[in-house]
């Protein structure tokens, strides 16, 4: 009798437990699926910074913490502002550096595309190196704020060689190697660059540095050789950076809506807007392709 009591007593927990699990999963999928409420004339905030990842990050655990930036959110951000009649403006922080240069252009095309919306966009600065820069010059203005130094410095890269260490502990790298220009072994068995690998590493500081010119020449308003001349004369103190026109104007964050007009002072930050749905602004409509 007792033990069929317990078996009872089992059961009704299973049974509990198992309608408690489909409420909590019923409350998430509602609360995920609920998209943002955007108020009218609002400013759109995205923070640009770490490594930019290329997904989002995955299971139902992850949705309850702040997501960091990836590539496609911040583009489809950019794109669904454009069409959103509810976003007046937005503002562009780029929080750092750590991302490759790729994906910092991408999102750099992203926003001289969506000034073809006619809506101002600006960019805020609390750290002004060169990624952070670079997008913030494909923006309408460019704040820094007034502690901050515009760390304006040019490209290099930087190759480690450990053949020395290796042969001085008896280590001999015995890697495959094929191919004059993959240089991924040269770590191990050079002990400087090879001709073949400084003319590569050469090629590629010289092509994304002119990238790098011509994009804030263009988003500045300057010529070529002018830009050139900055950087070569970088880095610069705030004061320094307004005065050679690289930044429009000094300011801490809470002082931009005195000097610009950036929506009627609500804020949707792009952590919420992200959830927004293209198809819900008429985007993402019509026929598709997949590609399996």
């Amino acid at each position: 009798m007792a033990v069929r009591r317990g078996v009872v007593v089992v059961i009704v927990l299973i049974l509990l437990a198992v309608a408690v699990s489909a409420v909590g999963l019923i409350f998430v999928g509602l609360a995920v699926g609920r998209g943002p409420q955007v108020a009218s004339n609002s400013t759109l905030v995205i923070d640009v910074g770490g490594e930019l990842q290329e997904s989002e990050p995955a299971g139902v655990i992850g949705q309850f913490f702040e997501a960091p930036p990836t590539v496609r959110s911040v583009v489809d951000s950019l794109r669904k502002a454009a069409v959103d009649r509810r976003v007046a403006s937005v503002i562009i922080r780029p929080t750092g550096a750590a991302a490759l240069w790729g994906k910092v252009q991408e999102v750099r095309d992203a926003i001289v595309e969506f000034k073809k919306s006619k809506k101002p966009i600006i960019a805020y600065l609390e750290y002004g190196g060169d990624q952070p820069f670079y997008l913030a010059s494909a923006c309408d203005k460019v704040f820094l704020m007034p502690t901050a130094s515009l760390d304006l410095t040019g490209m290099a890269s930087y190759e480690l060689f450990l053949r020395g260490g290796l042969d001085k502990i008896g280590v001999f790298p015995d890697v495959l190697h094929i191919g004059d220009y993959k240089t991924a072994a040269n770590t191990f068995t050079e002990r400087t660059f090879t001709p073949t690998h400084r003319e590569m590493s050469e090629s590629l500081n010289t092509d994304l540095y002119e990238q790098f010119v011509k994009g804030i020449a263009e988003g500045r308003h300057k010529t070529e050789a002018e830009v050139r001349e900055l950087i070569d004369h970088g880095p610069y103190l705030p004061e320094d950076a307004m005065r050679a026109g690289l930044v429009d104007d000094l300011a801490y964050e809470d002082e931009l809506d005195d000097k610009v007009e950036v929506g009627s002072g609500r804020v949707v930050r792009q952590r919420e807007y992200r959830n927004v749905l293209p198809s819900t602004l008429g985007l993402d409509r019509g026929p598709r392709i997949a590609l399996i």
